[in-house]
């Protein structure tokens, strides 16, 4: 009789929790998210129309959608598990995912529904949207690359898995106090996060420090040990990453770091209750802070230990989940294909070395052509000095098994350039992985080109200088591991959601099918010429320009010129994207102002933002110096609305989806051969707006698609820059040879913008006249000439507007979409499906 209830119980639990799906979860309706609305508000939140704030509703709407996300997403992980597909696993230290909730509602495609079921309920979709935190895991363009590529892999059906770190706190929040650049702690979390699953059944547990000990295993071979370890646990997290519209939901896997042990009983008991939490707090600092200030011992170490914390729980969840699946380790490479996303997740390749050595007893061969075949690398950068490296003494204490199979690595290496350069005993120095010198070091992306079986850079040039200049000996060994990848962004999310306008119209015009093939944007260029079409479009960009105004008055206090052509530069602030070549031409329009205000005809607004590292004392002086322009251009009666310089505090995905709809002019000027891609380029691009810049990164390629006569090409190309440089580049010369730039560089020498303390920037004169290391003045004049170019244009609007058109038109290529299936079909061997749809 038991037997016989309970299992009447057990079917009357099934059909009640099919009715619960059925009814409740699958209902897209604007009636059905009202009800569910109000449901979670009650029983998730335990809170009614009396007690709830704004940001319960936020949570009530946010819950709202995510059921409405899991049951595809529990459908996609079983359909990936069922036909035991190969997976691709994008591991990246940054994850800059933004907002979710207008992303997900646009992908379910319910975006009217669920904004009339909010006005119904007496809602702003916006006032709630608003509530959420922006999820600022990541720096700037690589973590957004990654949040980009995470979508397409969705939205073209692609099994996939990001792997990063759920920092406690993210980049952090600037404030601009009298001018300089202020930080405070980004508490993304303190109010929840409704997106997030702690998956502790998945929790894996990192050693650190020890030593290893050699033994013979019982069947006589050479084993090693690594024992005595300090643990730390790594619990993941998982937030669903949906696709657009074709029910596929991938998942990005956050790790957070925990103590093993809550706290030591015996200092407690002794009454010493700071030591006695000790491990705890000294193991959660690995995910407490995306980038500790690395100036200092103290924070290089925690930097490594983070990067092996994530990689390190990332292999043991591939492993595990290939082992549910697969028994035979050679097949690895045909189930999984893990991409690095730069250099910080390179030490994956030394532990799966580690674990197919150690503890799967692979031979070396084997576990290194396993090896090899699995991981593929993203290179990120040009420049020398910004390639990571580890001192070989830190990776003895930290990693000690690490280090002795980077020393076999390296040995084996070795020999094959030897046998294949029997000639140029120098090039085993160059490629070897251990830089000598007073600190020995290990040079990672060495590594990640050894360890991988392919190397991609991320834009047309920056991978023929990686092949040429950065990594020539290595492309000379194995040509066949390089290729390029152009970056791209996700057009979803950079126009069709934060430029709802445009958006709107470009389907009006062509049909919707551009949100998930951007090469159709080409139909608008039979458009550019229609009177009709070109109106239509100035009123968009009117309009979103008017918003952002209303947003600067909001947020600064200062009204701007809606009418004035708005110029804007909005990244990470580094000497090489070059502010300061910005800042030095808006001082130069302002004397132009001064010296004869009937001469200047074309007002503008130009709009800066973006944040400084902590510790990096000319990016953040930069900062102060062009808020010390604003206060001067600003407060000038003479002036007047003719210019305003605007510096938008705490630049942020959801800042950045107000400023691009808005913006005329993109300002791309990094010195020529510094930038590897750029994707702000192509954020502005899809939006509207005309560049100016260097033949640098990914704007050659703007120029290629969109033509050359709609867009501003200035300055130095890197070969000329490589000659200048040998010639002993003195940047007096040009200084002398430009009026205006001697101008310029006498009135910060005055402490004209910097009453009081004269000095302030001393090191700005001190760099500009003296090093210029990034060829600020020999690029003034040509900027300079070419931004009257732009003027020019400016004032002819029907010429503007229609390379506005053909700017978004030829912005196809630039989708994430492409460089993924790209990767898909040259680099990982896994289809790119596009719209499926996995049966429900």
């Amino acid at each position: 009789m038991r037997k016989k209830t309970d299992k009447k119980n057990t079917q009357g639990k099934k059909k009640q929790k099919s009715i619960n799906w059925q009814v409740i979860h699958r209902d897209m309706s604007q009636e059905g998210i009202e009800r569910s609305f109000l449901s979670n508000r009650q029983y998730s939140l335990a809170k009614d129309q009396h007690s709830a704030t704004i940001q319960d509703d936020f949570l009530a709407l946010a819950i709202t959608i995510r059921d409405r996300i899991i049951e595809r997403w529990i459908a996609t992980q079983q359909y990936y598990h069922k036909n035991n597909l190969k997976r691709v696993y994008y591991l990246s230290l940054e994850f800059l995912i933004g907002r979710l909730l207008g992303t997900n509602i646009l992908n379910l495609g319910i975006w009217d529904e669920v904004k009339q079921a909010m006005e119904n309920l007496g809602f702003d979709l916006e006032e709630i949207r608003e509530c959420e935190s922006d999820a600022g895991l990541g720096n700037g363009g690589l973590g957004r690359l990654a949040a980009c590529f995470l979508d397409s892999m969705a939205t073209l059906g692609i099994p996939a898995h990001g792997y990063g770190i759920r920092y406690d706190y993210g980049i952090f929040n600037q404030k601009i106090v009298n001018g300089y650049q202020v930080e405070s702690p980004d508490k993304w979390l303190s109010k929840g996060n409704p997106w997030e699953f702690v998956r502790l059944e998945y929790t894996t547990k990192i050693k650190f420090y020890g030593h290893t000990e050699a033994f013979n295993d019982a069947e006589g071979s050479l084993r090693v040990k690594w024992t005595d370890t300090e643990d730390v646990l790594a619990v993941p997290y998982d937030i669903p990453v949906s696709g657009y519209k074709n029910n596929t939901v991938n998942t990005l896997r956050l790790w957070s770091a925990a103590s093993c042990d809550e706290f030591d009983f015996k200092y407690f008991n002794d009454g010493d209750y700071e030591q006695a939490v000790y491990n705890k707090v000294f193991s959660e600092n690995i995910s407490k802070v995306l980038y500790p200030n690395d100036n200092l011992n103290q924070g290089k170490e925690l930097r490594l230990k983070q990067e092996y914390f994530f990689t390190a729980a990332s292999i043991s969840d591939i492993i595990r989940r290939f082992k549910a699946e697969n028994s035979d380790f050679n097949t690895l490479p045909d189930k999984a294909a893990i991409q690095l996303n730069d250099t910080h997740p390179v030490l994956a390749i030394v532990e799966l070395m580690r674990i197919l050595i150690d503890e799967e007893s692979f031979d070396w061969e084997s576990a290194f052509q396993v090896t090899q075949k699995t991981f593929s690398y993203t290179n990120h950068t040009v420049m020398p000095e910004a390639l990571e490296s580890w001192p070989v003494d830190m990776l003895e204490r930290v990693l000690p098994r690490h280090l002795e199979i980077i020393y076999e690595i390296n040995a084996r290496f070795l020999k094959q350039v030897a046998l294949r350069f029997p000639s140029d005993p120098g090039r085993s120095s160059r490629m070897s992985l251990f830089e000598e010198g007073k600190i020995k070091k290990i040079r990672m992306a060495y590594l990640a080109i050894i360890g991988s079986h392919s190397v991609n850079g991320v834009s047309q040039l920056h991978t023929h200088l990686i092949e040429t200049q950065l990594f020539r000996d290595f492309y000379e060994m194995f040509p066949e591991k390089f290729n390029n990848k152009t970056n791209g962004i996700s057009p979803r999310r950079w126009l069709y959601k934060s430029n709802s306008r445009l958006s709107d119209l470009i389907t009006e015009a062509i049909g919707d099918r551009w949100i998930i093939d951007s090469y159709q944007l080409k139909k608008l260029l039979a458009l550019k010429d229609k009177v009709e079409f070109q109106k239509k479009w100035q009123e968009v960009k009117r309009a979103n320009k008017k918003t952002l105004a209303e947003y600067i008055y909001a947020t600064t206090g200062i009204v701007v010129n809606s009418e004035s052509l708005f110029d804007v530069q909005i990244k990470r602030i580094h000497e090489y994207k070059r502010q300061l070549l910005f800042g030095l031409f808006i001082v130069s329009q302002y004397l132009k102002i001064k010296h004869d205000p009937k001469s200047f005809v074309t007002p503008r607004t130009f709009i800066v933002s973006g944040k400084a590292a902590p510790g990096y004392f000319m990016a953040k002086l930069i900062i102060k110096f062009i808020n010390s322009i604003a206060d001067k251009v600003n407060s000038d009666k003479v002036v007047g609305d003719k210019l305003k310089v605007i510096f938008l505090e705490n630049y942020r995905v959801s800042l950045a989806e107000r400023i691009f709809p808005a913006s005329e002019l993109s300002e791309q000027i990094s010195t020529a051969g510094t930038e590897a891609s750029g994707t702000g380029c192509m954020k502005f691009m899809m939006n509207g707006a005309l560049t100016i810049g260097t033949f640098d990164g990914a704007n050659i390629e703007i120029a290629e698609e969109a033509g050359e006569n709609n867009i501003f090409i200035f300055g130095l190309k890197f070969p000329e820059i490589k000659k200048i440089s040998s010639e002993n580049y003195d940047p007096a010369v040009y200084i002398k040879a430009s009026p205006v730039l001697n101008e310029i560089i006498r009135l910060i020498q005055s402490g004209f913008f910097s009453p009081g303390q004269h000095n302030l920037f001393e090191a700005i004169v001190e760099n500009l006249t003296h090093q210029d290391p990034y060829f600020i003045c020999a690029d003034f004049k040509d900027y300079c000439f070419v931004q009257e170019q732009v003027s020019r244009e400016y004032r002819d609007s029907k010429s503007w507007i229609k390379k506005s058109i053909i700017n978004v038109a030829s912005s196809g290529k630039f989708s994430s979409d492409r460089t993924i299936k790209s990767y898909a079909r040259d680099i990982w061997g896994v289809p790119a499906k596009g719209q499926t749809t996995i049966s429900e």
